[in-house]
């Protein structure tokens, strides 16, 4: 199934509304944060390519990324799983991976689960 890739403008303006919406104290429109967190799981594919993890963010979005051994039935061996606000913070750098970790804001497991080289994937 090939996924749809998002236009930059649209991810952009998608980030921007989420982030007016969070700064009001308001829960970000669905369609936004999802286009918000495809657009970032976009760009870290395109950062990190390859199969070895995969990166689950529900109920908007999951990549396979990082190089490595390709895993082909049942649950991969490495993976990480995260909110969306989790991820958006993450992505565009406003949450370090250490600290996200730290709070059990990540489910990470296997031996390349973690992401600290590849974030930010957006400054």
């Amino acid at each position: 199934m090939a996924t749809k890739r998002i236009d930059t403008g649209d991810g952009r303006d998608a980030l921007a509304a989420v982030a007016a919406a969070e700064s009001a104290g308001e829960k970000p429109a669905r369609t936004a944060h999802a286009t918000a967190v495809r657009y970032l799981l976009q760009l870290l594919v395109e950062k990190a390519p390859g199969n070895s993890v995969e990166v689950r963010v529900p109920p908007f979005g999951a990549a396979q990324v990082i190089q490595g051994p390709r895993h082909t039935r049942g649950t991969p061996p490495n993976v990480v799983e995260m909110e969306p606000s989790t991820w958006i913070a993450l992505a565009t750098g406003a949450l370090a991976w250490e600290e996200a970790v730290g709070q059990g804001r990540i489910s990470a497991s296997g031996v390349r689960a973690d992401l600290a080289a590849v974030l930010p994937v957006r400054p």
